[in-house]
């Protein structure tokens, strides 16, 4: 490729095959935008099938979908990891993609060279970017809190990724550190799988919503112009109607709502998908918060302890974005964007974001609306950047 190309005459990177680096290729293509996707792994959504192998999306199917195909029907309201991965890489070959899989992005700089903005080094070799949008999304890396004495823990220690089904578990007790969607999820079917004992350890009682509630993320969307605390009240008011109080269980009732929460920590609620259930029959015993590691014990933030064959940590994940993006002032303390979709950094013109928020209206929801913004961006060309928004505190905590 020519190094003397004018910019509109170089493609656009997307870092990521996952579905919002394949949606904003899609919605760029469709704009005869030239555009370029950059996959580590081998097919496209391979770092969704890495996940645990009873994996279901959290949204319904009706609104998982990506622009320009429907999920199909035959894979049921909650489509499964496999299904899901075969759907993305149905979508980039429907799109006529040029996704060049097996070729990990290692860094991400301006470039000095005449005509291109942006040059994307990787394990293939360097690539001169008219554009580029980083789609690795917030689920990147793995995320352990610092525990004291976690590395001399004797038991078997692992984080959830790490995780695939209950069968190794089988007559061992297990503690799954973290209450959110993937720690219930796992807790669950790993009672029902005979574990010989499950603990959960929780830190903030979760917001649980009953799964049957297949619309929540519509609500999401049409309450967003009423007050925040009008809808969190009403989100509370609703998980006292649909659910039993566990507080005597060792879960009490939250007292912030999912609303305040998603926009203070970018959390969402937890989908019951038997947990209240396996709490209430004493198949999962709630616990304190983990404090600590003693050998085999594991210290609990209550001054009790356990003492677990296995620990596993569903503490969350990290973008992982500072070694992709060394020099350029575009994350904030925790790591994350200080801007995403259509909106570029004042110091970094045409370096796009999607994928990094989890908003009430479903995140696979807001893959299209990002996509077709970043796409309808780039095709209009040079434009002034937007400034920068003040972040909100703890919106990117766990």
């Amino acid at each position: 490729m020519s190094e003397r190309l004018p910019a509109e005459g170089l493609p656009v990177a997307v870092i990521g095959a996952g579905p919002s680096g394949l949606a904003t290729a899609a919605m760029l293509a469709r704009l005869r935008v030239p555009v370029v996707v950059l996959e580590r792994g081998d097919h496209a959504g391979a770092s969704w099938a890495e996940r645990y192998d009873h994996l279901r999306l959290h949204t319904t199917r009706g609104a998982s979908g990506l622009p320009g195909l429907k999920l199909p029907k035959q894979g049921g309201t909650w489509t499964g990891r496999d299904e899901y991965v075969k759907y993305l890489e149905r979508y980039r070959a429907l799109h006529h993609l040029d996704a060049r899989t097996g070729t990990a992005v290692h860094r991400v700089e301006r470039s000095s060279s005449l005509g291109a903005r942006w040059r994307v080094h990787t394990s293939s070799g360097s690539l001169a970017a008219r554009a580029v949008v980083v789609a690795t999304g917030r689920s990147h890396t793995p995320h352990l809190p610092n525990w004291p004495g976690r590395d001399g823990f004797t038991g078997t220690f692992l984080h959830s990724a790490e995780y695939r089904n209950p069968a190794p578990y089988r007559g061992r007790s297990v503690l799954v550190v973290g209450a959110g969607n993937s720690g219930t999820e796992i807790a669950t079917l790993l009672a029902r799988h005979e574990a010989e004992w499950v603990w959960i350890a929780v830190r903030t009682p979760p917001n649980i919503l009953p799964r049957s509630s297949s619309r929540w993320h519509l609500l999401g969307r049409v309450t967003e112009p009423l007050p925040l605390a009008w809808r969190d009240r009403s989100s509370l008011l609703t998980q006292r109607c649909t659910l039993p109080d566990m507080t005597s269980f060792g879960i009490p009732r939250p007292r912030t709502g999912p609303f305040v929460r998603n926009v203070r920590e970018g959390v969402n609620p937890v989908l019951d998908h038997g947990f209240v259930a396996a709490v209430r029959s004493g198949l999962v015993e709630p616990v304190a918060a983990v404090a600590a590691f003693d050998g085999p014990r594991v210290l609990l933030a209550d001054g009790t302890h356990l003492t677990p064959d296995v620990v596993i940590a569903a503490t969350g994940y990290r973008p992982h974005l500072h070694a992709l993006l060394p020099d350029l002032d575009v994350l904030d303390e925790a790591g994350y964007p200080t801007v995403h979709g259509r909106r570029t950094h004042p110091t970094a013109p045409h370096l796009y974001f999607a994928g990094f928020t989890n908003p009430l209206s479903g995140a696979l929801h807001q893959v299209g609306v990002e996509a077709r913004a970043i796409a309808r961006a780039i095709a209009r060309g040079p434009s002034t950047p937007a400034s920068v928004p003040r972040p909100r505190d703890g919106h990117h905590g766990r």
